[in-house]
């Protein structure tokens, strides 16, 4: 017996506004769910402003607190991250690029206007501390108050002595470039949430007193690892790779870790002549972000400078390391008197007519004022924009050592030179794998000009 074909309910009027009536109260209930979560953030994120306060009188405030301040502002490098090129002090406006966009400094002159001249002391030490502006808004971690939580309180209060006696500045502030939603300043409370660790600076019992101050000022004031270590894709510091190099302003910071790839160990006496001077023998002259760096650490105090170096050694143990330097120096020295491709290739000759005059050096030892680059960290590390942007653009006399320069050739050499004469220099004096796409490298950096020279 056979069966007729059978024909499927269909869905009547009653069904599709049962189905209809699911799909409203799943929307319903999800924009119920998103409001609540915005409401919610933003009673996290919230924070009170706080009131405008008369700009305190210089004379309220202890020339000893003063250069109390001044000295730390030094530590801080307030000076250098706060003025741009031929720019009045702390009158802000620096442009720090970032994979977020490009975000400005600040005017933290004392004018009323566009300053902090109406801020209270307490809302500096929550600026400092917290990373919250006077009126209640968060600041972006490109000010780095995740390493200024660690200073005392009588350290905060010191800077803010110094900060409010300095000449104010009436200069509006830069507007942030920073695509949306990423410039919205609220959603750095779910920054902060995920990688802010608020907290004063704590003392290591195990270690000196000059290590402990050495460390107090690196992980505070200072902020070391802040260029030094690798970030993630949120922009935090990776803290399992603290120190071990990181690109930053379109430089390379190398490792202050035993990861440091060249020759010479940094050693508490290359550390202390490099910070305070701007020059190693053996390692060359400070370029780029850190020039300024140096130039604020001459100001510190010979207690402090040495307390900075003791801390930054112990992150490589170079001094264990020392007995290293007198036969890489040989080495290297010895490399450059046997080197034969200065005269049979292309890129050696290319060396010879540029740079070897310069770069010249014979044994017993270096001469610092001519660097030697077989010890150089530009040519070791996996990074070459150091090279190339020396190459390209030179040292000023605001740079290295004091009275010496050297002649950037952008001018007068193409992209596929300055790659041909990094190229060489990797080959002959280093035992590195060579660098790819050079020359696009040296195009990209060429492109984005030489940067501001503080």
């Amino acid at each position: 017996m056979s069966r007729g074909k059978q024909t499927l309910p269909q869905p009547g009027p009653a069904s599709t506004r049962r189905t209809g009536s699911r799909l409203k109260r799943i929307v319903a209930c999800v924009v119920t769910v998103v409001i609540v979560g915005v409401i919610a953030f933003a009673a996290f994120a919230w924070r009170p402003a706080f009131s405008e306060v008369p700009t305190p009188a210089p004379s309220s405030f202890s020339p000893v607190l003063i250069q109390q301040g001044a000295r730390l502002a030094a530590a801080g490098f307030c000076a250098s991250c706060h003025t741009t090129t031929g720019g009045k002090p702390f009158a802000g406006g620096y442009a720090m690029k970032t994979g977020f966009g490009t975000i400005y400094s600040t005017n933290i002159s004392p004018d009323r206007e566009t300053g902090i001249g109406t801020w209270s002391e307490a809302a500096f030490l929550r600026a400092m501390h917290e990373g919250v502006a006077r009126d209640g808004s968060h600041l972006f971690p490109a000010f780095p108050y995740d390493h200024f939580t660690k200073l005392s309180d009588a350290d905060v209060q010191a800077l803010y002595a110094y900060v409010m006696t300095r000449p104010p500045v009436h200069a509006e502030n830069h507007a942030d470039e920073m695509p949306f939603p990423l410039g919205i300043r609220a959603l750095q409370a779910g920054w902060k949430l995920l990688f802010f660790h608020p907290g004063r600076f704590e003392f290591q019992s195990s270690e000196s007193q000059l290590w402990n101050r050495g460390a107090y000022l690196a992980e505070s004031l200072s902020h070391c690892s802040a260029c030094h270590t690798p970030r993630g894709p949120l922009g935090e510091e990776l803290t399992n790779r603290l120190y071990q190099g990181a690109a930053v302003d379109g430089w390379f910071a190398p490792a202050l870790t035993a990861a440091n790839p060249t020759p010479v160990p940094w050693t508490s006496a290359e550390l202390h002549d490099y910070l305070t001077t701007g020059l190693s023998r053996y390692h060359g002259p400070a370029a780029g972000p850190m020039a300024p760096v140096t130039h604020e650490l001459a100001t510190l105090s010979p207690d402090d400078q040495q307390a900075l170096v003791t801390y930054i050694e112990s992150l490589g143990a170079g001094d264990t390391r020392a007995g290293r330097t007198a036969p890489a120096v040989t080495a290297a020295l010895a490399v450059d008197a046997r080197d034969s491709q200065k005269i049979s290739t292309a890129n050696g000759r290319l060396f010879i007519s540029a740079c070897a005059s310069c770069h010249y050096n014979r044994t017993p030892d270096v001469n610092p004022n001519r660097p030697e680059l077989g010890l150089n960290s530009s040519v070791f590390v996996d990074d070459p924009s150091n090279l190339i942007r020396v190459i390209l653009y030179g040292i000023s006399v605001k740079e290295g050592a004091g009275g010496i320069v050297m002649p950037g050739f952008a001018r007068g050499m193409s992209d596929e030179d300055v790659a041909s004469i990094a190229a060489y220099l990797r080959s002959t004096r280093t035992d590195k794998p060579q660098w790819p796409n050079l020359t696009k490298q040296v195009a990209a950096i060429r492109a984005a000009g030489p940067g501001e020279i503080r």
